[in-house]
């Protein structure tokens, strides 16, 4: 299983496969034939279907900046491997293509060229929850313990450039007010939500300052800001608002929130590893769903939980998401996935106090949800995944929000 700094990437929004994966795409193809004299891009499947609404066209664009380009869209248009498909081309003055390649956006941030295995350095020596549980029990050790020992002590420093990413586009999402880019004019409300929540006292207030977190990073990332996938771009509200809450309510120091990174960062991993965290593969059951199992493994961890109770708060954390469609209005990461990112923290302290509340045994297990997701994610029509063509996104909710 490779490293969980895949999970974590340092980036702008709005979307990791349509905006970070195509520009990393992009610049690759660039520095490789940066004398050629045209440039032509074809974006398919769920790449082509939403990418206007996502900026793809955007950062394409920005990176060819300084050369001729041409973007094909072909949304109708699916290629084998994975729905988040481009083709890049070059060409020299007389027309003589000079190079092809195709490439797939599989999520999170990350890329695999065609031809290419999609499997990068392994460091974990098992790659299921059941048999690093197991180790966890034979050794005596936490789950962030064996990220430890799998990624060396120089995990601990980049996870704390990846909190602090966190908090800085919490801090700046609860500051600016005013409304996000693209055709839905949809006014930010962290801010709002922040006012508020300081005139109220009790769990109404806590409740409405982690509503307040998840906006703001989700609200960032809506207008391009810089945020962390968490596993993605689209996701990327929940796990931070979560460690922010447990941060400032219950005063967990950055050491046991690092501790607590790492663990979600080991979540994410096994669901990336062991089905898929695009939401143009499997919906959005695999982005929010995944960034919401994450959270509640985070959250009881920091709570105090046995590793039994937290790979339950996980499995909890991906069950009540099973069957979640991704299905953004007018292609933009901002209805419903704002809300969908509050709400998915919110259930994170939820499934938190409930394994807590138990010995930690249950019937289903992690691992058996996480292949239930995906092939719940392979079952569900190409309607529901990314292209904007059910669910939600028929409506054009302008107004309304």
């Amino acid at each position: 299983m490779e490293s969980i700094k895949e999970i974590y990437r340092i980036g702008h929004g709005p979307s990791s496969s349509h905006t970070m994966g195509p520009r990393l795409a992009a610049e690759r193809f660039l520095a490789q034939n940066d004398q050629a004299a045209r440039f032509v891009c074809t974006l398919y499947g769920s790449l082509a279907a939403t990418g206007k609404g996502h900026l793809t066209d955007a950062v394409i664009n920005e990176v060819f900046a300084k050369h001729q380009l041409e973007i094909i869209w072909e949304p109708t248009v699916f290629l084998p491997h994975h729905p988040n498909a481009l083709k890049l081309e070059s060409f020299s003055n007389q027309g003589q293509l000079l190079c092809s390649k195709v490439t797939y956006s599989v999520g999170g941030g990350a890329i695999v060229e065609e031809g290419e295995s999609v499997r990068k350095e392994q460091i974990y020596p098992y790659s299921t929850m059941d048999s690093i549980l197991d180790w966890c029990h034979e050794n005596g050790k936490q789950l962030w313990e064996y990220v430890e020992e799998s990624e060396g002590s120089g995990i601990w420093e980049f996870l704390h450039e990846i909190w602090t990413v966190m908090k800085e586009s919490i801090k700046r999402g609860q500051e600016r007010e005013g409304t996000l880019p693209g055709e839905l004019r949809l006014p930010r409300k962290a801010y709002a939500f922040k006012l508020k929540a300081e005139n109220f006292s009790g769990p109404f207030k806590k409740r409405s300052e982690l509503f307040s977190f998840a906006l703001a990073v989700s609200e960032e990332n809506a207008a391009g800001g810089l945020i962390v996938t968490a596993p993605t771009c689209g996701a990327c509200g929940v796990v931070p608002a979560v460690l922010r809450y447990f941060n400032k309510t219950y005063k967990s120091d950055e050491k046991h929130v690092l501790k607590a990174l790492a663990t979600a960062g080991l979540i994410g991993t096994l669901v990336k590893t062991n089905a898929s965290i695009s939401g143009a593969e499997v919906g959005c059951q695999g982005e929010v769903g995944t960034a919401c199992a994450m959270a509640s493994a985070a959250a009881t961890q920091l709570m105090g939980g046995t590793i039994n109770q937290i790979e339950y708060s996980a499995e909890m954390g991906l069950e009540h998401h099973l069957g979640l469609t991704c299905d953004p209005v007018a292609g933009l990461v901002q209805i419903p996935c704002i809300e969908r990112n509050a709400m998915a923290a919110e259930r994170a302290l939820a499934h938190n106090t409930y394994a807590l509340m138990s010995d930690g045994r249950h019937r289903i297990s992690f691992d058996e949800v996480v292949d239930t997701m995906y092939q719940t994610g392979k079952d569900l029509p190409n309607t529901y995944k990314e292209t904007s063509q059910g669910g939600l996104a028929r409506y054009q909710a302008k107004g309304k929000r």
